[in-house]
């Protein structure tokens, strides 16, 4: 098998891991109302299934992904998935919501393999193909994040909510076999201890500003996200009336989103990140005031949705081919600050979303959304008018400059 052939198998593997591990943090979304029925809680306290599996997986990115910088990731990735099929085990046949929730977050906490993959997945790809490769792997994982919530509906509404979760931790003892397989080993030959390890993180943090900047500025697109995702189910039974198969075929149409994956990678290759990620903000920003200003329209709601989530999936892509450059040696260690600064936002934001809706509904989640992303655009306008736009002018005058002392040199000169 040729190297090229080889690296497009390896790459369809970890995208399926990717997508299929990644949809367990989203599952629970479109279930809250059957889940707060049947633990007989209210619909804001079921929010909190959402809330406490993104700090779990928060949690996972600090405590198990620094790992893929110290020890072999083949091995890393494939028990942790064993790991994640025993919590969806036990959660699917929760006693209490109690049981339910702390299992929710050790399902978070394992399902940060994925983020131990695409370091993976940058490491093997050839120069200059980096944002590709990656594009690739993060449109399988994007793909389990969107259609998570359409195949979680489909399956509670024939076989009830706690099914896909059984079906889960089956497919996630699959792919630890597969993994182990398929994947090449790979030992980091990083000399230091685990506690150093993760001390070096802070150190990152403040060594690279475009780090701090790319993660805060996705905590923030994606806490808009979660929002519009953990309270539309919600706003789509109360307006509507809609039923569980019916909530999953809306959440069918954000699936488009993951075209931005590859699109983004792309994008990024080329040296268009900047502006591209300035773009998918004022996209979200638009996505979200369209939801706001034509709440009882389903066809604005699917616009909506779906240009809400290119824009997220742009701005991820293109945000982790930035830092990943920052650091080869610490790609792991600086995916793990990016991620768990992203799902931090996320979950404070559904958490704030359970509030918003039971208080305002879905008007005052919308706006909520909004504001979001549009922060975010303020970040990214500051950076471009301090950094971007002056270091651009400077290289339009060294060009210039140059121009000028070559068109001296070959003007004829004097004889004397």
């Amino acid at each position: 098998m040729t190297r090229t052939r080889s690296l497009r198998l390896v790459t369809v593997v970890m995208a399926l891991t990717c997508g299929f591990t990644v949809a367990n943090i989203y599952y629970s979304q479109p279930l809250l109302g059957l889940i707060a029925h049947d633990f007989s809680v209210s619909e804001g306290t079921a929010a909190l299934v959402v809330t406490l599996t993104q700090l779990g997986y928060a949690l996972g990115m600090i405590a198990l992904v620094p790992l893929g910088d110290k020890v072999e990731n083949r091995g890393l990735a494939s028990w942790t998935l064993l790991g994640t099929a025993v919590a969806l085990g036990v959660a699917a046949f929760s006693p209490s919501f109690g049981v339910f929730l702390a299992m929710s977050i050790l399902i978070g906490v394992t399902s940060v393999v994925v983020q131990v993959i695409v370091p993976i997945a940058a490491n093997l790809a050839p120069e200059g193909q980096g944002g590709r490769v990656v594009g690739q792997v993060m449109m399988g994982l994007l793909l389990g994040i969107l259609l998570a919530r359409t195949l979680a509906s489909f399956v509670a509404a024939a076989w009830g909510w706690s099914s896909i979760y059984l079906m889960s931790a089956v497919v996630m003892v699959v792919l630890s076999f597969l993994l182990r397989g398929i994947l090449p080993k790979r030992r980091p030959a990083t000399p230091v201890s685990y506690g150093a390890l993760l001390k070096s993180m802070v150190v990152l943090v403040r060594r690279h500003e475009p780090l701090r900047r790319r993660a805060l500025s996705q905590a923030l697109i994606f806490g808009a996200f979660t929002a519009f995702w953990t309270a539309v189910a919600f706003h789509l039974i109360a307006q509507f009336g809609f039923g569980q198969t019916a909530i999953g075929l809306f959440a069918l149409v954000g699936a488009a989103g993951a075209l931005a994956a590859p699109v983004a990678g792309r994008l990024g290759d080329r040296g268009l990140g900047h502006l591209s990620s300035g773009a998918a903000m004022l996209l979200a920003v638009i996505a979200l005031l369209i939801v706001a200003v034509l709440p009882t329209s389903i066809v604005a709601l699917a616009v909506g949705a779906i240009l809400l989530d290119f824009a997220v999936q742009s701005h991820q892509v293109l945000g982790q081919h930035e830092v990943y450059a920052l650091d080869p040696s610490a790609r792991s260690r600086i995916n793990s600050v990016y991620m768990f600064t992203l799902f931090v936002g996320g979950a404070i934001a559904s958490a704030i979303t359970g509030l918003l809706y039971t208080a305002g509904g879905w008007d005052a989640v919308s706006l909520f959304g909004a504001a979001l992303p549009f922060v975010g655009l303020l970040i990214w306008l500051a950076h471009h008018l301090r950094h971007v736009r002056p270091a651009a002018r400077e290289a339009a005058r060294a060009v210039a400059a140059a121009s000028s002392s070559g068109a001296a040199a070959r003007s004829p000169q004097p004889t004397p």
